[in-house]
């Protein structure tokens, strides 16, 4: 469940795979290019001028209290280690104790939390990096047995799995949100928003992706609404600009950006025509002018699911399909090395990249690609959601001395 805010953190083996036989060894050629794009052009991302064009994809790894949401020290340490890039996104942040997902995921919905912020963004800022804020609400994906209230839903849908068997099975059954449930949740957007703004962050990302709340309003796999906010594509993308909206009107439209999974199939997710909706979706945030968009390419993992096709198979390349649609700062995500992200680059398909278990095990990724040093591909699985420093800020950096003796 790491994309590459939790799902990337989840079918490691392929990319491991061919990082090591694309990348290791190879001395590093993304400053050489004449006439070329390279990962480390500064560049300006609206209102936020990034350093490089890399980013460190938004990971949830379940760090702070269960109890509180409170960011810690040690979550301040984790992302100053990491701050070299062009910017940081961070883990998915609750706007609410009811949209909340995973037990010791950050949130923004108290002062409590805001003080715990502002020491891991100056920890960031005094490394000389940016920190963009991904601010989420779970939807039917928030579990009631954890907050102690009901999950909500644009449609009354459970998540489908599989046992072990194959058999399929569900969740809990969320409650069909009343159009005041919608207002309230706006309002927690904005609330949330007004205290990122004040904790310091350099922008925020609405989190549309990966199968919780806004995503769930935009495909019509999981928004089976009749009234203003389902139906048509116009409808079921109205949430999701709206609470666009909201963020600019608190950030400004050069400080707001989104993500979006337009075929990713995590949490039972699926829209019968992904291009036509979010070519409209798109356009719309064209129009708005916002800071960026970053896109998730399809997983070749995740399979049909309970679906009639795989996103691969409906989009094999999503960047390079919604292009045209989106004229401003596109961002690739989804299992890229050094020279996949490069390429999209150089193709015009993205401008920037963000990445996931790649940048969880290299805290010095940035130093590591622009220097040709080898890349640390051994991620511990079993300490992505776990407690405490291992497998979390004790990662290894590059070590120059030693890697001139063993040569």
């Amino acid at each position: 469940m790491i994309h590459d805010d939790k799902s990337s953190l989840r079918g490691g083996g392929t990319s491991e795979i061919i990082i090591k036989t694309k990348f290791q060894n190879k001395k590093a050629t993304y400053m050489e290019s004449q006439n070329k794009k390279t990962l480390f052009d500064t560049y300006q991302m609206g209102d936020i001028t990034l350093s490089n064009r890399i980013g460190m994809a938004a990971m949830t790894r379940c760090r702070c209290d269960p109890k509180d949401g409170i960011p810690t020290d040690l979550v301040a340490k984790y992302y100053a280690q990491r701050a070299t890039g062009g910017f940081i996104l961070t883990e998915c942040s609750g706007i609410s104790n009811q949209g909340n997902s995973f037990p010791g995921s950050t949130g923004i919905w108290n002062r409590e939390q805001v003080d715990g912020w502002k020491k891991v963004i100056d920890a960031v800022h005094a490394k000389g990096g940016k920190i963009i804020l991904q601010i989420w609400h779970g939807g039917r994906a928030a579990n009631p047995e954890q907050t102690g209230e009901k999950s909500l839903a644009p449609s009354a849908l459970p998540i489908r799995g599989f046992d072990k068997d194959g058999n399929t099975t569900t969740s809990h059954t969320p409650t069909e949100m009343t159009l005041d449930d919608i207002k309230q949740v706006k309002e927690e957007f904005r609330q949330g928003a007004i205290r990122a703004k004040e904790a310091g962050f350099d922008g925020l990302e609405l989190h549309g992706a990966n199968g919780y709340l806004v995503d769930q309003f935009i495909r019509d796999g999981t928004n089976q609404r009749t009234d203003e906010y389902g139906g048509s594509i116009e409808n079921r993308a109205r949430f999701c600009l709206e609470v666009i909206d909201i963020l600019i009107e608190v950030f400004g439209k050069g400080r707001v950006g989104i993500k979006l999974s337009p075929v990713g199939r995590y949490q039972d997710m699926y829209d019968s025509n992904p291009i036509e909706t979010y070519t409209y979706l798109l356009k719309k945030l064209d129009e708005r002018g916002i800071a960026f968009v970053e896109l998730t390419e399809p997983s070749t993992y995740e399979g049909k699911m309970h679906y009639p096709t795989s996103g691969v198979e409906q989009i094999p390349e999503v960047a390079k399909t919604f292009r045209e649609a989106f004229k401003g700062t596109l961002i690739t995500n989804q299992n890229h090395t050094p020279e996949t992200a490069l390429d999209y680059i150089n193709k015009g398909w993205a401008d920037l990249v963000t990445f996931g278990k790649l940048y969880l095990a290299n805290p010095d990724l940035p130093e590591r690609i622009k220097n040709g040093w080898e890349l640390n591909t051994k991620f511990d699985f079993g300490t992505f959601f776990t407690p405490g420093e291992k497998g979390y800020t004790d990662y290894p950096f590059y070590d120059v001395d030693a890697a001139k003796t063993k040569a």
